[in-house]
């Protein structure tokens, strides 16, 4: 554990990609299994400790000490497992153990039942040092938050080995943790594992932004970027799983897309709920509806029937990558979209459309057909060059996003928060609103990316220095610091006051040049809904 809990604590406080990247590539090459693969497994947010949940880790640090303390320093903190690895009282008799590892601690957690649990961690926290209290912690919750993803630590694990990180991403849903057969593949031991019947995730492609390029539509093609959330599709053995662009599977929250997909194949697309919001329709019976509409369905482990029937989800399909058991990825964008639009009848038409390819003589037409899609809600342009193949992340020159500009609106700071990680210790956290017709200002969002560190230390000096209340780690603070909040839609939300929730919102900038009665009203955004 206290080889983990290093690691952790450097992650935390590292900022460099690839120095991120030597970390974890040093700890595996390091460490035995199978804390290694265990530690992937948290990193990943594949390690699943039922039972243990923030609200156990907090009963149980209120009986040891003054339950008040407890929360005064949270607030301060901005983190309870921080909190609770700092605060945790040594035993008045110490206790003798072996030194824990990650693999005994997972052992011991794993297996627990939720009543058992408060006193198994007790004896776990009383034997560990502050470092390994908080990476015990974190691992317990799944909640590490080290500037780390699960695309990263895979990739550190690749580099660390010499292998292609876009076949451990193949392999990885396939493999169950602490992934003994991956680790005896990548050091010659063993044979690469070859998950069979298996609906297994394969990395997303992905584009960089057009900035100001202009390209020939000989070479490209255009078509809608949607405004929903990227998925896969796989159906293998009579089973089928949809994933996130990150692999994460999001089957249980969509089981009426699942159901529908029946067809051997992998396709990509957008998951869509059905609405007259954006653009084209399925079959012309109905389009898209807002990107808030779908967040109805997001995250949820169990779906009633009503919200299956009051946000049914849709997939407009963009690509093909395998169909039956032949990998089209080898073939060219061309060759793909043609085997694609012979797939699409097979597919149920009441949950699977063909994402239309834009017709556009020149670049210059397809700029004034790019400047309608705010009219028409659409998130923008993919241009895809016509003779590129399918492959993992983001290659030079192949698939572009055109984006439509942001909108922007000024916006008063009301309240702030701090943030967590290296953040924990500034308020960077802040709920902004704007003005009604009566003189009220109502909360619109709240960002919290887009400025400089700089800028992070600016406001955090105003919000420490113009508090007007506290509400546990809120502030509340004099209303006369304005943000230049972009955004990139804004849609109606029965949630808040104002009736408006923005989509995507960061701060552009701080508007110290302008008073607060001069920012935006509500009524403004209101007309901006779509």
């Amino acid at each position: 554990m206290h080889a983990f809990a290093a690691l952790l604590d450097s992650l935390i406080y590292t900022r460099s990609r690839n120095a991120k990247l030597k970390l974890v590539a040093d700890y595996l090459r390091t460490t035995p299994d199978p804390d290694r693969g265990w530690a992937m497994a948290a990193l990943t947010g594949d390690l699943d400790l039922p039972a243990v949940k923030p609200a156990l880790i907090r009963a149980l640090i209120e009986t040891r000490i003054d339950p008040v303390l407890f929360r005064m320093s949270r607030d301060f903190v901005g983190d309870t497992a921080e909190t609770v690895s700092l605060l945790w009282p040594a035993p008045v008799v110490p206790v003798a153990a072996e030194p824990l590892t990650v693999s005994g601690a997972v052992d011991r957690l794993r297996h627990l039942s939720r009543s058992d649990a408060p006193a198994e961690l007790a004896r776990m926290l009383d034997q560990l040092d502050p470092e390994e209290r908080f990476a015990l912690l974190k691992m317990a919750t799944g909640e590490l938050r080290a500037g780390l993803s699960a695309r990263l630590a895979k990739t550190a694990l690749a580099d660390a080995y010499g292998v292609d990180v876009d076949l451990v991403e193949e392999l990885w849903h396939g493999l169950d943790p602490p992934y003994a057969s991956l680790f005896d593949w990548v050091e010659g031991r063993g044979e690469r594992p070859s998950p069979v019947d298996v609906p297994t995730f394969r990395p997303f492609m992905l584009a960089h932004g057009l900035e100001d390029a202009r390209v020939s539509l000989e070479e490209y093609a255009a078509e809608w970027k949607w405004d929903g959330i990227r998925v896969q599709i796989v159906h293998v053995a009579g089973q089928t799983r949809l994933y996130s662009r990150t692999g994460d599977d999001v089957t249980g929250s969509f089981p009426d897309v699942a159901a529908a997909f029946s067809t051997p194949g992998v396709v990509d697309g957008e998951l869509m709920v059905k609405g007259e919001h954006q653009g084209g329709t399925l079959e012309d019976g109905g389009g898209a509806a807002s990107f808030n509409a779908l967040q109805q369905r997001l995250g949820r482990k169990v779906v009633s029937a009503k919200m299956l029937a009051d946000y049914p989800a849709f997939v407009r399909v963009y690509d093909l990558l395998v169909d039956g058991t032949e990998d089209l990825r080898v073939l060219s964008w061309t060759d793909r979209r043609a085997r694609l639009e012979a797939f699409m009848p097979g597919l149920d038409p009441d949950r699977f459309d063909l994402s239309q390819v834009i017709e556009a003589t020149d670049f210059t037409e397809l700029e004034a057909i790019r400047a309608g899609t705010r009219d028409a809600a659409i998130e923008g342009v993919m241009l895809k060059r016509r003779d590129s193949p399918y492959t993992g992340g983001r290659r030079a020159g192949l698939w572009y996003k055109w984006k439509r500009d942001p909108l922007t609106a000024d916006c008063v700071i009301m309240y702030a928060q701090r943030g967590s990680g290296r953040r924990s210790s500034y308020y960077s956290d802040y709920t902004f609103g704007c003005w009604t017709d009566d003189g009220e200002l109502q909360p619109v969002g709240k960002a919290y990316s887009g400025i400089t560190d700089e800028e992070l230390r600016q406001l955090d000096k105003f919000v420490r220095t113009n508090t007007l209340n506290r509400f546990g780690p809120v502030r509340e603070v004099d209303k006369t610091m304005v943000l230049e909040i972009a955004f990139d839609s804004i849609h109606g939300s029965t949630r808040h006051k104002s009736g408006v929730a923005m989509r995507f919102p960061r701060i552009a900038r701080i508007r110290t040049d302008k008073p607060a009665a001069e920012a935006d009203r509500v009524e403004t955004l209101r007309r901006l809904v779509t």
